[in-house]
């Protein structure tokens, strides 16, 4: 899962919402944050976490990874990651009753406002975030492959994650057909962890 359906899978309230953002750029053991970030932060992070187990392991998210020709499949978890958020955008009113575009537009007025917890490296991308608009820009495939080339430039190790569109385009429906299997599967996940 990427950065929308973590913000998606949240609970409605802003610390949860951060919580579930911040499991990107939160590592280690939970323990050394009890002092920066509230219980409820905490408990988004650790949300964060378990739907990455979720779906890491889930069968039909492995198959979508197997779609992933063999010159990408190193990488084939960030790129079914970010395939995933492209179809929960064009999908989102399957999933929502809220208009993509106001979830979007909440997300980045409550992430301004609470600038000043966010880890350095989120904060330091969050004025692009904001200004090209990322979270909306997955529904579109020029969006998805500018997210492959900004990714691949931040990997450490060489690789060639700026051309991964091309899995996407050959395997469109089939993985289209896989996430809309998936994404409801995760939200009970979710709802379970809530309850």
């Amino acid at each position: 899962m990427n950065y929308l359906a973590h913000l998606f899978l949240a609970k409605n309230t802003a610390e949860s919402q951060i919580g579930n953002l911040l499991g990107d750029f939160v590592k280690g053991h939970l323990e050394q944050y009890e002092t920066i970030y509230s219980n409820e932060i905490i408990t988004g992070i650790k949300t964060h976490r378990q739907v990455d187990f979720f779906t890491d392991t889930h069968p039909i998210y492995l198959r979508s990874k197997n779609r992933i020709s063999k010159s990408h499949r190193r990488l084939a978890g960030i790129i079914i990651d970010i395939c995933y958020d492209h179809f929960l955008a064009n999908h989102w009113n399957l999933f929502s009753d809220e208009n993509l575009d106001v979830f979007v537009q909440k997300i980045y007025v409550l992430l301004k406002k609470n600038q000043e917890i966010l880890p350095e490296r989120l904060k330091k991308i969050l004025p692009k975030i904001i200004s090209e608009n990322w979270l909306s820009s997955y529904k579109k495939i020029s969006g998805i492959n500018l997210t492959f080339v900004r990714l691949s430039r931040r990997l450490n190790r060489e690789n060639n994650l700026a051309s991964a569109t091309n899995e996407l385009l050959k395997n469109y429906a089939e993985i289209k057909s896989d996430f809309l299997i998936f994404f409801p599967e995760v939200i009970n996940y979710v709802q379970t962890l809530h309850k």
